[in-house]
């Protein structure tokens, strides 16, 4: 019997002739998404580019002490008139903070409010968003890891359109931002960070 005449060969035929379609896809999103990879890795900010412009408020990220560090020094120099620290465990107050920072109470504890209700990015943004209308503020400082900043923005101007936000970047000893590729442990975090950027940015569809 012709091999034309048997609906088996025919339909492995087919598949054979639909292989190489399926396999140039598929290396085309590889390369699309290592392209994006790089783009990620290469855009993570190196320094704070605006030191200097005062906002409303300065707002820290939770996930390092280098983070709160960052945002009492900028309340500390008059940066802002409120630090706010989004994302905080339930039932840490504002003086263990301070003592966490081995800085003395004064004028800094008035000035400082903790939010606990966020456990991600997108509640960090939603969370500082219902406390930024409650203070009338239109203007916040954004502190928080670097390799961290990109999805931080992506998802704080989508919760506060029209809000200048200011990115404040912080850099912590262990993340290598030159040759990122040959550092295992940054590696690991950047794809990581990438994912969930990627995420983060298709959510909407």
């Amino acid at each position: 019997m012709n091999s034309t005449d048997d609906p088996g060969a025919a339909d492995t035929t087919a598949r054979r002739r639909s292989l190489p379609v399926w396999a140039l896809a598929a290396g085309a999103a590889a390369v699309l998404w290592l392209g994006g990879l790089v783009w990620f890795a290469e855009g993570i900010p190196s320094s704070v580019e605006d030191e200097d412009s005062r906002t409303d408020a300065v707002v820290v990220l939770t996930g390092g002490a280098g983070r709160l560090r960052a945002g009492v020094d900028l309340l500390e120099q008059k940066q802002a008139k409120k630090l706010f620290v989004s994302g905080v465990y339930r039932g840490v107050d504002v003086q263990q903070i301070l003592r966490l920072l081995r800085r003395q109470k004064g004028e800094l504890d008035c000035c400082m409010v903790l939010g606990h209700t966020a456990d991600d990015t997108r509640g960090n943004a939603q969370e500082t968003a219902r406390w930024m209308r409650e203070q009338k503020f239109t203007s916040l400082r954004l502190v928080t890891s670097n390799y961290h900043m990109r999805r931080s923005l992506l998802e704080f101007r989508r919760a506060m359109p029209g809000l200048r936000i200011v990115p404040h970047p912080t850099f912590q000893p262990g993340f290598k931002a030159h040759g990122w590729w040959n550092w295992p442990g940054t590696l690991q975090l950047v794809v990581t960070e990438y994912t969930k950027y990627l995420v983060a940015l298709m959510r909407p569809w």
